[in-house]
């Protein structure tokens, strides 16, 4: 018998979380399992709860949710040997689509953390970001979002329809109305591009935005991050190339390049373009450049199998 403490986020998949995880916590009692719902009305007072159950002793964290509830746990358990189980409830499961894991279905999900409780967890790298002039990190398992994207992310969270990628979608065509090119100087391992620009994201794993297969070759341990970079794309060029990021063609672009790296400094350039968007990471808002990120290899073990 496992001690777990579950957190679900009601909010979830347009309030499915709420039934999602009831079955999660049913499921868990009736199998034998000593279950804390640590569930709250927000996530500051969910992560309280987390953190202090984390400390109190457990066995392993379980979220019920989507990528914003992910983004959580990560912050509870990175760096420590407290492993995650994920249940997907949100409408961008991107993580969890990253490690192979049930999508929408309970009992399979239930059945992948009591194998991993038995046979081991499954470790993972996580990313560290936060303001080059102060020491506070916070981490993320997905993607850094710091151009247009992240404007997107932070209209679609506003939207309430439709569900996963559509929404991200909708709120791309208002986004495009007033985009104009972001100046950017990105250091990485390999050195600095600088340069105008659209898209600037770190990715930890090859989707975001809810199933945008941003970075299809990153992989969530091999300790680095795969930096994918746009320049200078107009309004129109933006359009054509959106379709294609679902699976991956917007890499054939030649304003599009990929660097690997496992530091990244993303910083405002102003002599080549306006200010980018406050930055989102794993769906989050994180806050606004300058902003560094690094890779801490097997920083997280969570409850899955195999490898990327």
């Amino acid at each position: 018998m496992s001690h777990l403490g579950v957190l679900v986020n009601p909010a979830a998949g347009k309030g499915r979380g709420v039934g999602v995880g009831a079955a999660v916590l049913d499921a868990l009692r009736r199998r034998g399992h000593r279950v804390e719902d640590l569930s709250a009305h927000d996530l500051l007072t969910a992560t309280t709860h987390a953190r202090r159950a984390a400390v109190a002793g457990l066995d392993a964290l379980v979220v019920v949710g989507g990528d914003g509830l992910v983004h959580l746990g990560a912050n509870v358990v990175a760096d420590t040997d407290l492993p995650l189980g994920i249940v997907t409830a949100g409408t961008g499961n991107d993580v969890a689509r990253a490690l192979g894991l049930p999508a929408g279905d309970v009992a399979a999900s239930v059945d992948v953390i009591e194998r991993a409780l038995l046979t081991g967890p499954r470790v993972i790298d996580a990313v560290s970001v936060g303001s080059p002039s102060h020491t506070a990190r916070e981490w993320f398992l997905g993607a850094l979002s710091c151009g247009i994207d992240a404007a997107v992310n932070a209209r679609a969270n506003a939207l309430t329809w439709p569900r996963g990628s559509a929404r991200y979608v909708r709120a791309l065509v208002p986004e495009l109305r007033t985009f104009e090119p972001y100046g950017y100087r990105v250091t990485t391992d390999e050195g600095v591009w600088e340069s105008a620009g659209t898209v600037v994201v770190a990715a930890n794993g090859p989707w975001f935005g809810g199933g945008v297969h941003i970075a299809p070759h990153a992989s969530l341990d091999d300790g680095l991050l795969d930096v994918v970079v746009a320049g200078p794309i107009s309004r129109a060029g933006v359009v054509r190339i959106f379709p294609g990021m679902y699976t991956g063609r917007h890499l054939r672009h030649p304003q599009v390049r990929v660097i690997r790296t496992r530091r990244i400094v993303v910083e405002h350039a102003p002599h080549l373009g306006r200010e980018a968007p406050v930055a989102y990471a794993d769906g989050e808002p994180v806050g606004p450049l300058p902003l560094v990120a690094e890779v801490h290899p097997g920083a997280v073990r969570v409850l899955a199998a195999g490898s990327a």
